[in-house]
């Protein structure tokens, strides 16, 4: 039977992570879970104590899923999310974003679609925000359409298709996700399960909804006429995140 290594990249997240870390505890199924890999890329608040101190209560409480945290790791998602996939000792990898929180049972949910040979996929996504476009952009997320892809939905997918695409693009300090997505849509190997997964909206509310949604178009359209990794972070530095 197929095992999940969770791996989740983390940057100064100690206001999210212990919360998701007892979330998956709570809507998962143990024998389903290889490990769960938190990857650090260098976090200067209370994110590795949290996360060290979780270890130990995991071994008090006598927690029956594996924990690993990783502190030796570059700066930047797509190399935390490969070094934890070099961790990782299941079959399936999912990658999820420390503020996304994954419906019940996404461990079953995830199994089931690749029993039916679906080897990659995520979930529909929901803000934690009732603002109508939000709302919108999260209700069109339901459908397998390329444009409606993104990381905040998160990702499984099997080591050896992982491992035949070669994982993520460190080239990118954003985008990452997206570059990975576009491999998948072009084998055809992506699903999207109808269940939802809840996400946090904190860089709409910090940028402003209507200025981050422009910039985040601006950011797509410029990857499709050929910018280059570096072009687009220096966009993304420019006019989301100085």
């Amino acid at each position: 039977m197929s095992k999940i290594s969770i791996i989740i990249p983390v940057l100064n997240e100690e206001k999210y992570i212990e919360d998701l870390l007892y979330h998956l505890l709570e809507n998962c199924t143990p024998k389903n879970i290889s490990e769960i890999i938190v990857v650090d890329g260098g976090s200067n608040d209370d994110t590795c104590a949290i996360l060290n101190n979780f270890c130990q209560r995991r071994k008090k409480d006598n927690i029956d899923i594996k924990f690993c945290l990783v502190e030796q790791s570059p700066k930047g998602r797509a190399m935390q999310m490969n070094t934890g996939a070099e961790f990782a000792l299941g079959d399936v990898l999912y990658f999820l974003h420390a503020d996304a929180l994954p419906p019940k049972n996404f461990d079953a949910l995830i199994l089931k679609e690749l029993s039916r040979g679906n080897n990659a996929g995520c979930f529909r996504m929901q803000f934690d925000s009732n603002h109508w476009w939000l709302r919108l952009a999260s209700w069109f997320t339901q459908f397998n359409w390329r444009p409606c892809r993104g990381g905040d939905q998160s990702q499984f997918i099997t080591r050896a298709l992982f491992d035949e695409i070669g994982g993520y693009d460190e080239n990118y300090r954003i985008y990452e996700d997206n570059i990975l997505i576009n491999e998948l849509y072009a084998r055809n190997e992506f699903v999207v399960i109808n269940k939802k997964i809840k996400t946090s909206a904190r860089q709409y509310k910090k940028t402003g909804i209507w200025k981050l949604q422009y910039h985040f178009w601006r950011i797509y359209v410029k990857r499709w006429f050929g910018a280059s990794a570096t072009d687009i972070y220096s966009y993304y530095k420019k006019h989301i995140a100085p």
